[in-house]
């Protein structure tokens, strides 16, 4: 139990988060909630950490010259914390006032106050991170990525996943106008928030009218084109914001996912949006369904390298050495889905991956051993020609829609049965 001088506060939990991504390896969104933070707390908290992470590089070439050699990791995060406060506009004796408590409150930290204290008193007024260069992804990522689209590419996604990504919203058919909130509508229909805030308190919410999905992610679906009455299935579905988008059509979708926990968060979302599908808790590898479907969506479990907009955490976290792995589970279950399909089926095969062995590589694999395939090129009015690639998949990157804010990267591919 905390004393008092250890009360949690949204600043010391960020601190907490920070240590259990870059000491422990644990990514932000699987680190169970602080006891006693409130809810606003504990996303300021997230929120905190995750800016932190964003920015680690730049921050850190603040403070190296104000320090002859690093402090233990705990205190470095309090300092790492406090340079982001600053530069984000808070006020420098509030901010080191609070650096300094933090380190105070614990005994083995104590001692080294004074050096916090000397630390941000040097900083310079104001703090500015423009100044530092934009920090690089890491070397297992970034290689592959300049090798198939260039250092200038590569460089602008970096300047994309620097910034905090926007809000998106897919909306149901239905959903009355009152019951969205105010934001910009994209392209393919997504609805981009014009600020963030609660999400449960934002208008619609309770009613069900709508759920948070990145925009490149409710993409899939679309290519998909599910319609009434047609059986489909979603593979690898939760947390359920694709087996909405295809509930929402009419169509009869049975949503599989081998997390049965995983798939509590699925029933959460069908019961607030009052939509309908079959829910299975299965190993995709070993599940038989009883008939076919005319269409399957297979979300790959994947290195999730295109949403590191959204999980600054990622790159402190991976190292690559699991995408071998991957690539061999995306291939046996494409392999294994494809024979699901009525004649004449689809198919749309998904990674939330930037790397080619991903997405590329898999779609000229999966065609070369399955013969009776090929592929759709899209050619929905929301996609641009230069997002498809020469065997007709659909590559979207996080520097794509950069002026208004980015998208997550994917790879999507649609295959039908000849």
């Amino acid at each position: 139990m905390k004393t008092a001088a250890e009360k949690e506060t949204a600043r010391s939990a960020a601190v907490e988060l920070l240590f259990a991504v870059l000491d422990e390896g644990a990514m932000l969104a699987q680190i169970p909630p602080s006891e006693g933070l409130s809810g606003p707390d504990r996303a300021r908290a997230e929120r905190l950490a995750a800016d932190v992470l964003r920015h680690l590089d730049q921050i850190d070439r603040i403070l190296k010259p104000l320090m002859r050699k690093a402090p233990p990791l705990p205190v470095l995060n309090v300092l790492r914390l406090a340079v982001l406060e600053r530069a984000q506009g808070a006020a420098a004796y509030g901010v080191v006032n609070e650096a300094v408590g933090l380190v105070r409150s614990k005994r083995r930290t104590q001692h080294m106050a004074g050096l916090v204290n000397a630390v941000l008193r040097a900083l310079p007024d104001p703090v500015s991170l423009a100044d530092a260069p934009v920090p690089m992804l890491p070397r297992w990522l970034r290689q592959p990525l300049v090798h198939a689209w260039g250092r200038d590419v590569v460089a602008a996604i970096e300047a994309v996943h620097l910034n905090t990504p926007p809000v998106d919203l897919t909306r149901k058919a239905n959903a009355a106008a009152t019951d969205l909130p105010e934001g910009t509508l994209l392209p393919n229909g997504s609805i981009r928030l014009a600020q963030g805030g609660q999400i449960t308190a934002l208008p619609g919410y309770a009613a069900g009218a709508w759920w948070v999905q990145d925009a490149a992610a409710s993409m899939a679906v679309q290519l998909l084109a599910p319609m009434a009455g047609e059986t489909v299935l979603d593979l690898c579905a939760a947390p359920g914001g694709k087996t909405m988008q295809i509930a929402d059509t009419g169509a009869d979708v049975t949503a599989l996912d081998i997390s049965e926990p995983r798939l509590a968060r699925v029933r959460e979302n069908l019961a607030r949006t009052g939509l309908k599908a079959t829910i299975v808790a299965a190993d995709a590898l070993h599940w038989q369904p009883e008939g076919l479907f005319d269409a399957i969506l297979l979300d790959a479990p994947c290195s999730a390298s295109g949403t590191i907009r959204r999980h600054p955490d990622l790159p402190f976290v991976k190292d690559g050495s699991e995408v071998e792995a991957l690539a061999a589970l995306q291939a046996a279950l494409l392999d294994r889905a494809l024979t699901w399909l009525k004649p004449g089926g689809r198919l749309v095969f998904v990674t939330c991956s930037l790397l080619p062995a991903e997405g590329e590589e898999q779609l000229a694999n999966v065609l070369a051993r399955n013969p009776g395939f090929v592929v759709d090129k899209p050619n929905e009015p929301w996609v641009d020609p230069a997002w498809v690639n020469d065997l007709g998949g659909l590559r979207l990157r996080p520097d794509y829609w950069a002026e208004a804010g980015g998208m997550d990267g994917f790879f999507m591919a649609r295959l039908r049965r000849a």
